[in-house]
C-alpha cells in the first residue's frame, strides 16, 4: 500500500483577498503563496497555520454557493465532498472565541458519539472543529 499523508483541504470563494482575511482573523491562517491557475481562471492561495494548509479559490464566473450546502444536515443529503475537519481542545472556549470574534457558527453537536460545531467561512463554506475525548 503506498504511504501518504493530509496535504490540504481547499474551498471556492467569490473574493480571494475577503478569504485570506477572514481565514487570518478567525483561525489564524497566514498566506503561503498566492498563485493564478490558467486552466481554471482562477486566483488562488495557499493558506498555512503550523502543519495545516488551507487552498482559497477564486474562480472567474463561479456560481455562488447554494443554500442547502451552508448549513451540515441538509449539506450531507447531496452527494460529494462536504467539509474539512480540525480538531480543538475544548470546544465549549471555542464556540466562546469564534463567537466574541463574530463567526458565523452553523450548527453544534453535543452528542454521545461526540462533540463539535460547523462555522461558516466568509463564502459559507462549512468548517467542522471537534472536540475528541482523551484516550
Amino acid at each position: 500500500m503506498a504511504d501518504f499523508t493530509f496535504h490540504h483541504g481547499g474551498v471556492s470563494v467569490p473574493n480571494l483577498d475577503e478569504a485570506i482575511d477572514w481565514y487570518g482573523r478567525m483561525l489564524g491562517f497566514a498566506v503561503e503563496k498566492r498563485f493564478y491557475i490558467e486552466a481554471a481562471r482562477s486566483h488562488a492561495a495557499m493558506v498555512r497555520k503550523g502543519a495545516l494548509r488551507f487552498e482559497l479559490f477564486e474562480v472567474e464566473g463561479a456560481a455562488p454557493l447554494p443554500d442547502e450546502r451552508r448549513h451540515p444536515p441538509s449539506d450531507i443529503k447531496t452527494h460529494g465532498n462536504k467539509h474539512v475537519a480540525f480538531r480543538v481542545d475544548d470546544l465549549e472556549a471555542f464556540l466562546v472565541e469564534m463567537g466574541g470574534k463574530g463567526a458565523d457558527i452553523a450548527f453544534v453537536v453535543r452528542e454521545a458519539f461526540g462533540k463539535g460545531c460547523f462555522l461558516r467561512d466568509c463564502a459559507g463554506n462549512l468548517i467542522e472543529f471537534v472536540e475528541e475525548e482523551a484516550a
